[in-house]
């Protein structure tokens, strides 16, 4: 009998508790909802969070503030994200770094990049593309090479930060085509491309929101994209692999994550605002025109998969190219 009893009090107090989470999602939002972009502002991840917010902000009606926690390769905000309340108004607009890349990177990590995360969904995937600035003598990849080759050390590359994607995306680079250039760390893409239009650097990569409109503009030459597939921006533009670097890939992804313990109800919510955003042709045009790839019809389920496959896929590219973070 008391046993009966244990088990029927185990039971009222689950459904319970499922009800309370019910009314909570159905009552979601009731106050504007904090987007934390983990790097600095005019950012890639902050463009392309920023288009992404303010649709959200619509359908779900209430007002998506954006805030920049930059620092640490991402670490500072994700780490923010991971230790806020998991009621569904701090969320995380999580990259390739915050999530699969500082794991293998950083000998301490403020947080688990899986266990710490409620997944929401996937927004989309950022190629990256190789430029230079346009006072360097060489008009495509197989001429770059050359130059590079015939001057070892002499050139250098930037990047957003020491292990950092779009570092990686350099070593990956002087690996494939075989030179030696050397490589400038900075604190995020913005000082980085405002380097590379004034000359301090020679060469970088970037992801595609930042990088198009220096491209088309002329401030600095592109070279080639960072996937395997020509960019629908840039048709014109060859792609690294088209240009003698066979498998090139490098890119960068955006997905949405809330605090760990954050009720299904609300997570669902959040998930179904995500795809009727990018299910808005509006939307759909902004990402592709900032060079992102929408990826529509995730589930928080298919989201959580997607970072563990990330996490295994960069562990031993991190590994080969010697980069570690104390």
């Amino acid at each position: 009998m008391r046993k009966h009893h244990r088990l029927l009090a185990v039971a009222v107090a689950t459904l319970a508790v499922t009800a309370t989470a019910t009314r909570a999602a159905d009552n979601y939002p009731t106050r504007p909802i904090n987007l934390i972009i983990p790097f600095a502002a005019g950012g890639p991840t902050d463009i392309v969070g920023r288009i992404m917010g303010a649709r959200m902000g619509q359908i779900l009606g209430q007002t998506f503030v954006v805030e920049d926690r930059a620092g640490a390769g991402g670490n500072i905000g994700a780490d923010f994200v991971a230790k806020a309340s998991n009621d569904g108004y701090t969320l995380l607009f999580a990259t390739v770094s915050t999530n699969a890349i500082n794991p293998g990177l950083y000998k301490h990590m403020p947080y688990d990049a899986v266990k710490d995360f409620a997944p929401v969904g996937r927004v989309g995937v950022t190629p990256t593309l190789l430029m230079v600035n346009p006072s360097l003598p060489v008009t495509d990849v197989k001429s770059l090479v050359a130059l590079l080759k015939a001057n070892p050390g002499k050139y250098n590359y930037g990047s957003s930060g020491v292990g950092s994607i779009l570092h990686l995306c350099g070593e990956e680079f002087k690996a494939m085509a075989g030179v030696d250039i050397v490589h400038v760390p900075y604190k995020g893409s913005a000082p980085m491309d405002t380097d590379l239009m004034g000359g301090q650097i020679s060469m970088a990569f970037d992801a595609t929101p930042t990088a198009l409109p220096m491209s088309l503009s002329g401030k600095v030459r592109a070279l080639g994209a960072g996937m395997l597939k020509r960019l629908d921006a840039m048709k014109d533009l060859p792609t690294l692999d088209e240009q003698g670097l066979k498998g090139y890939e490098c890119y960068t992804w955006n997905i949405i994550l809330a605090p760990a313990g954050t009720p299904q109800p609300i997570v669902d919510k959040l998930n179904a605002a995500i795809n009727q955003s990018l299910d808005d042709p509006k939307v759909i045009d902004s990402l592709q025109k900032a060079g992102v790839d929408p990826t529509p019809g995730s589930t928080p389920a298919s989201t959580g998969e997607f970072v563990k496959t990330e996490l295994a896929k960069w562990a031993p590219i991190i590994k080969a190219s010697g980069a570690q973070v104390d």
